[in-house]
């Protein structure tokens, strides 16, 4: 499998059989290069502009931006009731937490999750490998609460999103206190991530480089 950060909260999954899911793609104004590639499957967290843009991608994906039980293209996908905000959705809305199953790897993306799960979330979430999680606070979850939300559902590698970089003009933190809270943070050379092996270890962090 191989996972590749596009920036913000996109990222490209790809498996063993070609099968690509886009997460969470971003027109121009956010600053990151448009995915302009072919997707199968795109998952849409929330409607705003920097999650939703899928004008430019080549194909006819299947696109999902609801709660509910799925599989497209043969993956099974579950996606989970949550809020963009800390007050049940009554400043920016309701937000949908997908967690999906490719080469037999579960890896959850959060969204623009606004506020800290609850152990009947994680229950519905279920086992984590990969977890992609905001960390930029101010519109998401900030870096402390987004450590609170890793110990709860131990994933064994966290990849953050949706923080500051040279690129973005959002008013959000880097990822430095992330890093600072989960006391642990592996740079990877590179916007992509392969995964071939059993994975182990819990909450290992991995901060991909968009750039790359």
């Amino acid at each position: 499998m191989e996972i590749t950060w596009l920036g913000h909260s996109s990222f490209l999954v790809k498996d063993s059989k070609g099968r690509c899911l886009l997460t969470d793609p971003f027109d121009g104004s956010v600053g990151y290069k448009v995915y302009d590639g072919e997707a199968d499957v795109v998952t849409i967290s929330h409607h705003h502009f920097d999650h939703d843009y899928i004008e430019k991608i080549k194909g006819t994906p299947h696109i999902l931006d609801r709660v509910g039980f799925f599989n497209e293209c043969d993956i099974d996908i579950v996606g989970v009731p949550s809020y963009h905000d800390n007050v049940k959705g009554a400043k920016r809305g309701e937000n949908v937490i997908y967690v999906f199953k490719m080469d037999d790897y579960r890896i959850c993306h959060l969204g623009d999750l606004g506020h800290i799960l609850t152990v009947a979330d994680a229950d519905q979430i279920g086992h984590v490998d990969v977890l992609f999680i905001p960390v930029g606070g101010n519109y998401t979850i900030d870096g402390k609460e987004a450590t609170a939300v890793c110990k709860l559902l131990n994933p064994h590698i966290v990849i953050p999103m949706h923080f500051k970089t040279p690129s973005v003009t959002f008013p959000i933190e880097g990822v430095e206190t992330f890093l600072t809270h989960m006391q642990n943070g592996d740079r990877v050379p590179s916007s992509t991530l392969k995964l071939e092996n059993e994975l182990e270890g819990e909450n290992v962090v991995k901060i991909l480089d968009y750039s790359r």
